[in-house]
């Protein structure tokens, strides 16, 4: 290369934004010759993330950090995920490149919607533009006053449902389905978020990592080690999210797996091979001792429930995967067709931006500190010892 060249190769590394003022080459492999790149190979660049300003941290996905954030070029708020490289010594991990391919492939009002991929200074810092979303539904769960109503439970279950069927439709397993990853906007939509153990399954379904899902809203299959992943995993998660929002608590607390499978089988009663054929063969099967508890105690934990609602978390809730509710099927259940009926999304109630206000509770306690250059107590707030008494009485 030329001294010319290597110039121009340097103003252009110098200046990201810059237009490419000459044609790039590849070296052949075959030989060895450099190879003109024919424009209509040429896809552009990244935007770098310096063209965002990062307003304060809001959450943290299976596999990156969440920022808020502000688009200079636009002005529109988004969020900004970076994508963790900890592992990873040789470009992007493949679950940052799953994510990305995955998001790209969905456009559906129930999803969270990816804007754009940018990147920083070093190979490390890649970011995940995506839309952005008041609310999730963990942060609510934990914040507000008074739980939801069961017209509101069914506007947002119904939302989830459709956004699964869209995704299951397209051969997606989301894999990690729980109340932090479900997002809502202040109009009332949710969108499922953190695509980071998502994954495309085919036919015949080939063996998967079973260490996925959070171990509340775990399946029984996947804690007794199967390797054979369906759709039936994040339908389960679905069951224990809606018990968590009709009871105003986690449904299955398990602190480890042996505990989880002794909440389920407490709640469902002992699997037996007669309603799971598959259940002698699990895996893990011996590492386990089963209790023997005969009666499915929905109905005396659901007391108010319809039976409408009791057939539907059955449904969810049935220990053969093969047999469990699909989300095409959930939609088509009486529950959301008898009163209480579900609540238009733009009827749902608005909440305080819980995330955004610590955040900006924390910077304005740090730059007071600066300023008076001493250390004041400060009190709790109300909100906040409110919330903490609330959250206390959830895990309770």
């Amino acid at each position: 290369m030329g001294d010319a060249d290597a110039n121009d190769t340097i103003k252009v590394a110098a200046d990201p934004q810059a237009p490419v003022t000459r044609k790039g080459f590849l070296i052949s492999i075959k030989t060895g010759e450099p190879t003109e790149i024919k424009e209509r190979d040429v896809f552009g660049r990244c935007r770098v993330v310096t063209e965002f300003e990062k307003l304060n941290r809001i959450g943290e996905g299976t596999y990156g950090i969440v920022y808020r954030a502000r688009d200079s070029r636009t002005n529109e708020i988004v969020a900004l995920k970076k994508v963790r490289m900890d592992q990873e010594k040789d470009g992007l991990p493949v679950s940052g490149f799953r994510e990305i391919l995955i998001l790209k492939s969905c456009k559906h009002e129930n999803i969270v919607n990816l804007l754009d991929v940018v990147v920083g200074k070093s190979l490390e810092s890649i970011f995940l533009v995506m839309e952005y979303c008041e609310q999730d539904l963990a942060s609510l769960l934990d914040n507000m006053a008074q739980p939801f109503s069961e017209s509101e439970v069914k506007c947002i279950i119904l939302q989830v449902l459709q956004g699964l069927k869209y995704m299951h439709s397209r051969y997606i397993i989301h894999r990690d389905l729980k109340v932090s990853n479900l997002l809502m906007t202040d109009k009332g939509c949710v969108k499922i978020a953190d695509f980071g153990l998502a994954r495309l399954f085919g036919q015949p379904c080939q063996p998967m990592t079973p260490q996925v899902v959070t171990l509340w809203y775990r399946c029984p299959e996947l804690i007794l080690g199967s390797c054979t992943q369906t759709t039936a995993l994040d339908m389960w998660a679905l069951g224990c999210i809606l018990g968590e929002l009709l009871s105003h608590k986690p449904l299955l607390p398990g602190n480890t797996e042996i505990a989880q499978l002794e909440l389920i089988i407490d709640l469902l009663g002992t699997p037996s091979e007669a309603i799971w054929p598959d259940f002698p063969k699990m895996p893990a099967i011996q590492n386990f001792t089963l209790k023997q508890q005969p009666y499915n105690n929905l109905k005396p934990k659901f007391q108010y429930l319809s039976a409408a609602g009791l057939r539907l978390l059955n449904f969810l809730f049935m220990y053969d995967p093969k047999k469990r509710a699909t989300a095409e099927e959930c939609l088509h259940s009486t529950y959301f067709k008898e009163p209480p009926l579900p609540c238009d999304p733009k009827l749902m109630p608005t909440f305080p931006q819980h995330r955004n206000l610590q955040s900006a509770h924390n910077i304005k306690s740090i730059s007071g500190s600066h300023h008076h250059n001493q250390s004041v107590p400060e009190l709790p707030a109300i909100s906040d010892l409110l919330g903490s008494l609330l959250k206390k009485r959830r895990v309770e």
